[in-house]
């Protein structure tokens, strides 16, 4: 009996942190998006997205990237094709703009794509009716927009 139960702490030991590796994972996988799905939720911010997002997003919508400032995690574009994937994306783009519109500080021509847990986001700007492809962090104390990156495409997503 001694020796099962030696054999179990050991099984235990080595297996524990992949089990638990590969559930956390399984959390944060974002799932493609559908170009139906992006069309809907422009039309509903009234404008188009820059394409190096758009095409990121339709790969792998959400995810998480890090930066010499920070590591960020990206809020998914809301999908409503089937009952999980709206449960994955129930904090979708346009509701999380939302709410940091209650902060007195946050720009009005504002996108927040991602947050750094923090408070601070990674925005898009609107102009001329579409966001711009610069991606620009908000620093949520001083509301301060700095420029974080030419486009989207210099971001590496993990």
């Amino acid at each position: 009996m001694e020796v099962l139960s030696t054999y179990i702490q050991s099984i235990r030991g080595q297996w524990l942190p992949l089990i638990n590796t590969v559930i956390a994972k399984e959390r944060s996988v974002p799932f493609n998006l559908s170009e139906e799905q992006l069309l809907q939720t422009e039309k509903e911010l009234g404008c188009t997205l820059p394409n190096e997002y758009r095409e990121s997003m339709k790969s792998e919508n959400g995810g998480e990237a890090q930066t010499k400032e920070d590591d960020w995690e990206f809020y998914p574009i809301k999908d409503t094709s089937d009952r999980k994937r709206v449960s994955r994306t129930c904090n979708h783009i346009i509701k999380e703009t939302d709410s940091y519109k209650g902060f007195r500080n946050f720009p009005e021509n504002a996108l927040a794509i991602a947050s750094n847990g923090l408070g601070d986001q990674m925005v898009f700007i609107i102009e001329s009716g579409q966001y711009q492809s610069t991606v620009y962090l908000w620093l949520h104390e001083t509301g301060e927009l700095q420029e974080l990156a030419a486009s989207f495409s210099e971001i590496v997503k993990l």
